[in-house]
Formats: structure tokens, sequence, C-alpha cells
């Protein structure tokens, strides 16, 4: 089974899911709890799960929420390349759940921010591998450099390579045809609706589907409730939830 090597945020997830609406000023009551997690560290844990061999590779603190990552991923199956930085902490999401379960993310990225392309170990990236890119890295400043150098690598290894623009807000700022050219050559790009229509300026996911499919080889954009359409070679379809 062909090896997929991702890159992305490692990250303690502090999970409030709430009873009700935010209450500004005063209480929301909301069940809190802690998990690993990071959209990167997650991809990488679900395909372990899967008995596919991974590798994740990504930036930590060296302090006991960088540890306790490291260590859940590991005993997963997932093999962790990090860096450990000895001076960054560990990134952290707040995530607010609402009752409709939809989220609604509070980063503070951390040692993901500084992650740059001498902490990548180029041994991973060889023909026959696959690239997973959790786009977090790709759309901060910060550790674009990083995101580059890899595609770089996987491209020149003729790695097959997948995308995940990760956020609609800071999908924005960066610019659609920044991250259509820095992305350019991807075999699957995984944006939901809402992303989507960021790259394409469409709102109906299947018009968007249709424009996004005609520079990568295979779009597939997630609708929540509502599955997913995908378009590849020219065909388009539409998938359950």
């Amino acid at each position: 089974m062909r090896r997929i090597v991702v890159l992305g945020d490692i990250v303690v997830d502090v999970i409030a899911i709430l009873s009700g609406p935010v209450a500004p000023g005063s209480d929301s009551p909301a069940q809190i709890r802690y998990a690993a997690g990071g959209a990167g560290a997650n991809v990488a844990a679900w395909l372990a799960a899967l008995d596919v061999p991974v590798s994740l590779v990504g930036r930590v603190g060296a302090d006991d929420a960088g540890r306790r990552c490291v260590r859940e991923l590991a005993d997963a199956g997932v093999e962790v390349a990090v860096v450990v930085d000895t001076e960054a902490t560990t990134g952290t999401v707040i995530a607010l759940v609402d009752p409709d379960g939809e989220r609604s993310m509070v980063p503070d990225r951390g040692a993901n921010l500084l992650l740059c392309a001498t902490d990548i170990d180029e041994r991973l990236f060889g023909p026959g591998a696959h690239l997973h890119l959790s786009g977090y890295p790709l759309l901060d400043s910060g550790s674009r450099s990083a995101a580059v150098h890899v595609l770089g690598l996987a491209r020149g290894a003729g790695m097959t390579i997948s995308v995940d623009p990760a956020s609609a807000a800071p999908l924005r700022v960066l610019g659609a045809e920044q991250f259509l050219a820095l992305t350019e050559g991807a075999d699957l790009l995984l944006p939901n609706r809402a992303e989507a229509e960021v790259l394409t300026g469409h709102s109906d996911p299947m018009s968007a589907a249709r424009r996004l499919g005609s520079r990568y080889a295979a779009v597939v954009v997630t609708c929540g409730a509502d599955g997913a359409v995908w378009a590849a070679g020219g065909d388009m379809g539409r998938l359950p939830a």
C-alpha cells in the first residue's frame, strides 16, 4: 500500500459543545473536553486507523501538550516526523460547537506558524507516495514557505497530491488567485462549500465544482448535511451525506 505524507497542523483542541446560543457578556453553558487535534493530525490519525501507512510532518512545542499530541499520534500508528520547538508553544484551537453541530474556531497556531523548509525530512518524498496538504500551512505567511517547499518536493518526486483549502476566512485573506497558483497541478482538491465559493465566486457547489474541475484532475466539494458534489475528467455527480 502506498505511503501518504501529510503536512499540517498539530494542536490541542479545546472543544466547547454549547447547549444554546452564546450569551455575549454572560455565561454560555457547555460540555468541554480536550483532545489532540489539528487538520493534518486528524487526517493522519484517520488514515492510520484504516491501516494506511502515513507520515505526519509538522511542528510542536517542547511542552506537555506537544508531548501528548506526539504520543497519541504514535500510539494510533502514525509515523510522526515533527520538529520540537524549544521556544514556541504547541498550537491550541478553541472550537465552539453550536446545537446544530456548526463549529466556529478560535485558533492559536503556536509552533505551527514557525514550520520552515529545513524542518522537512526529504527522505519521505519519493515515487509512489502521496502528499496530502492541509491548507493551514499554506494560508499563513509564517509557514507558507514550508508548504511551497513540500509541494515542490512532491511534484519533483512524481507523487500525487491532494489539497484541503482548510478554512474560508484565511483563504479569503490569501486570495483565490494566489491559492490556485500555489496549488496548480494538484490531483485532488477538497474544499467545503464556503471555500469553493471563495475560490470561484459561485455559491452553488455544483457550479463551483465545475469551475474548479477545469484546474484540477478531481474536485470534491463537501456540503455538510447535503453530502458532496464532485467533478473529474469532465464528469460530475452528487454524493449523499
